[in-house]
Formats: structure tokens, sequence, C-alpha cells
């Protein structure tokens, strides 16, 4: 997103953080409500235009807003979207992704409240690992010829039971309304997002064997002094490393292994 929409999706998040300070906002209903405005605006591009037209009021754009949703939805959601359509945007797509955004955010949220945000974290990570260890799966969930029923049956098995119900509504929603992202950068995506929320950052730490939990705990807070915030570690286990670890967090690569020392003494041998 641009300037314009980064903004106006920040003010909508302090919206969505001040609704649900109420322990009377329904957090799930929240979701799914901004789920279902994001499915429609989805489908009519036409009215996503109108309501991102900088050349229309702000205001006239919040009551076609509220005629349409009017009974639709829960009035926190419309009268946050009614909100979101006031401000600016860069493009029209970038309102309809925001919507899509606050859906697992609230969804977040609701995990939150019930002590479940870690695990979810846990959970999304470890499911994305299982989609890109498997070709088979990752196909019976991205196939444009297979239903939605079929797609939701297949994860209520995988997940049903054995995850957190945000992790399962956020994994189902991203499966059968993908919108255009890929599986795996999608579970990033949630990823990414619950650990904003937690105001950490996400280290993928790659080691060749499992670390223990007072290795775990001396790195974490060896890169909280590094990036001067709370990390969360997202832990995966590659033999190939030979020893030593590699810590991922955004775009940056942290590299400790054996195998990069080798490979870096072969390319100064080399030159």
């Amino acid at each position: 997103m641009n300037g314009a929409s980064r903004e106006a999706l920040a003010t909508a998040r302090e919206q969505v953080n001040a609704l649900t300070e109420s322990t009377s906002v329904d957090a799930t209903k929240l979701a799914d409500d901004l789920a279902a405005v994001t499915a429609l605006l989805d489908r009519e591009v036409s009215l996503r235009r109108v309501l991102t037209d900088p050349a229309q009021p702000g205001e006239r754009k919040a009551e076609l807003v509220g005629r349409l949703l009017g009974g639709q939805v829960g009035g926190e959601a419309a009268d946050l979207v009614s909100g979101m359509v006031r401000s600016r945007w860069s493009s029209p797509r970038d309102l309809v992704d925001a919507i899509e955004e606050l859906a697992d955010y609230a969804d977040l949220i609701a995990a939150e409240r019930a002590g479940a945000l870690d695990d979810v974290e846990d959970e999304l990570f470890r499911f994305n690992r299982t989609v890109a260890s498997s070709t088979d799966l990752r196909s019976a969930l991205t196939s444009r010829t297979a239903s939605g029923s079929a797609k939701v049956e297949l994860l209520s098995r995988l997940l049903g039971g054995r995850a957190k119900p945000a992790t399962e509504r956020l994994v189902t929603r991203l499966v059968t309304q993908p919108r255009g992202r890929s599986l795996e950068g999608g579970l990033e995506d949630l990823s990414k997002l619950a650990a904003e929320r937690r105001d950490r950052s996400v280290a993928t730490v790659t080691s060749a064997v499992p670390l223990s939990d007072q290795q775990k705990d001396r790195l974490g807070s060896v890169l909280a002094r590094l990036y001067g915030r709370q990390v969360h570690l997202n832990l995966d286990v590659d033999p190939t490393v030979l020893g030593g670890i590699t810590v991922r967090i955004g775009d940056e690569v942290i590299n400790g292994s054996i195998a990069d020392r080798l490979e870096e003494a072969n390319r100064r041998m080399a030159g």
C-alpha cells in the first residue's frame, strides 16, 4: 500500500482496537462481518471504485455504506467501514485489502482474549511448513476445480480439534477466499500480523537439531536487544544446516551455520 492507504489502514486498526477494548463487542462476529464486506467489495468492482473516489464527498460515501450494510452486518462493522470510506485510498483494491486484514486482525484479537495468541502464531507457522513439505496437500488446498466445501472439509480433518479455533478460521478463510494470494504468502502474512498484535518481530530460526529451552531463551534475548523489541521465534529443523543456526527476520538473514561458513571459505579460496 502507498502512503495514503497505509495511513487510512493505521487509523482503521486503531478504531478496531478501540472497539474491541469493550468486552461487549464480539471480536469473532466483527471478523465475520468484515469478511462478508470484503467478499462483497471483491465482487462489486464498480462499488469499490465509488467508495474510494476522491471526487465524492466522504459523508456521501459513508451514507451509501450505511444503506448497503444496514441490517446485513453488525453495527460495529458498518460504522467501521463507513469511517474507512471517508479516508483517502490510493487504489480501490487497497480498501478491500484493508478490510480483509482487519477481519484477520479481529480474529487474532479474539485469540488474544482467549489467551491463545501465542499458540495461533505457532500453529500458523507449523501449518505453513506442512503445506511447503506436501505437494499433494498444497495442490488440494489451492485447486481451482475443487469446491470450497471440499476444502473446508479437508481443513476440518487436518485442524479440527488439533488447532485453536482462530487458527482454523484464519486458514479456512485464506484457503476459500485467497483473492490472488499464494497460500504460503498468505500464511506468512497472518503470522506477521499476529506478531504485530504483540508488537513483536517474527524470526524464523533454522537449526540442525532442536534448540533447548535455554538456547531459545538466550537467542530471544539477543535478538530483542539487537532489534529493540520482543522477537517471536518460529523454529524449524533442517539437518543440512550441519550446525549453528540461521535466523531470518523479514528480508534480513543472519547466518551462523557451519554450512554457511564452509561456503564462505570456499568462495574466498576460489577468489
